[in-house]
């Protein structure tokens, strides 16, 4: 099969190294095409670059579309051997930002990273140009689905063993299945998930050692938060939620009408802890907006970026 980055992107897949919120070096996989102001796309949990294939050629017609692989995600370092601390996306999304743009960037993002994105332009909002975020879990009270919550309360120990004995591309046409009935789920036309997109989906989880273990692992760290939340412990999503306000850069807020993770409401209520922000409801769309509903989420980030005179 084709390789996705060569087929995407003119130069293909790129590497950049950066210092990890460790300090250690780490190397991004990413990808840019098209000319102009810097607009990165950031992707969701247990996704990558991939997840914006119908978002990457529409959108650069106007910008200089970027794309990454978060670190512990896609074709990006997953290190294994060390830990994570809570908040590592906002340091490195930072990183990555500065090393890439001479200007300030939009930023657009879904669902997990929506909410790495909110965080950032609280603490970095000298590089944030414009905000779009789309069915973001700033109010979740739970991991929202099952196989999360598995993955969640499964030692990293037990994971590491299952990844070092390449269990997933043992299994890989049964793990291939299950994921591609997963995905359909959160489509609200479950036809159009094709044979080519369940491959690549899956890729880095079957061919790419780590990626269970990483992606596993972000979602330990976002129990432990939901958890503390749910105490009134401190936790990071209590910090971002109190501090909404800040967030002075104009933003579209994008929802998916059918979102069975995180429902409208949430989005009605992030958009009035905003004060420079606009919602916009999707009709006949549920969680995965960038696949389910690429026509209307690009024509709707065009007509923001149009109003709020970046374009």
């Amino acid at each position: 099969m084709k390789d996705w980055w060569q087929a995407t992107f003119p130069q293909g897949r790129k590497s950049l190294i950066i210092s990890d919120a460790q300090g250690y070096p780490v190397q991004i996989a990413y990808g840019e095409i098209g000319t102009g102001k810097p607009l990165i796309l950031l992707h969701g949990m247990g996704n990558w670059s991939y997840n914006w294939r119908y978002s990457i050629a529409p959108l650069s017609k106007y910008f200089r579309v970027i794309c990454f692989d978060a670190k512990g995600y896609g074709f990006s370092d997953k290190p294994v051997s060390r830990r994570e601390h809570n908040g590592h996306q906002v340091i490195e999304l930072a990183r990555i930002i500065q090393a890439l743009c001479d200007e300030p960037a939009v930023i657009v993002a879904e669902s997990l990273g929506g909410l790495v994105s909110l965080a950032f332009a609280q603490e970095y909002p000298e590089l944030i140009a414009r905000l779009v975020v789309v069915n973001v879990p700033i109010f979740a009270e739970r991991l929202p689905h099952w196989a999360m919550w598995l993955l969640a309360q499964t030692p990293l120990e037990i994971l590491q063993t299952v990844d070092s004995l390449r269990l997933a591309y043992l299994f890989a046409p049964l793990f291939r299945e299950v994921m591609a009935i997963e995905r359909r789920e959160v489509l609200f036309d479950p036809s159009i998930l094709t044979q080519e997109d369940v491959y690549w989906i899956t890729y880095p989880f079957i061919e790419l050692p780590g990626t269970i273990v990483k992606v596993a692992e972000e979602l330990q760290i976002a129990a432990r938060e939901i958890e503390h939340w749910q105490v009134n412990k401190p936790n990071m999503l209590s910090k971002i939620q109190s501090n909404l306000s800040a967030i002075q850069c104009p933003t579209l807020i994008l929802w998916g009408e059918q979102d069975s993770w995180f429902p409208v409401s949430h989005g009605e209520k992030l958009y009035r802890h905003l004060s420079n922000a606009k919602l916009q409801i999707l009709p006949n769309c549920c969680h995965d907006a960038a696949m389910g509903s690429s026509t209307q989420l690009n024509a709707a980030i065009v007509e923001f970026l149009q109003d709020t005179n970046f374009l």
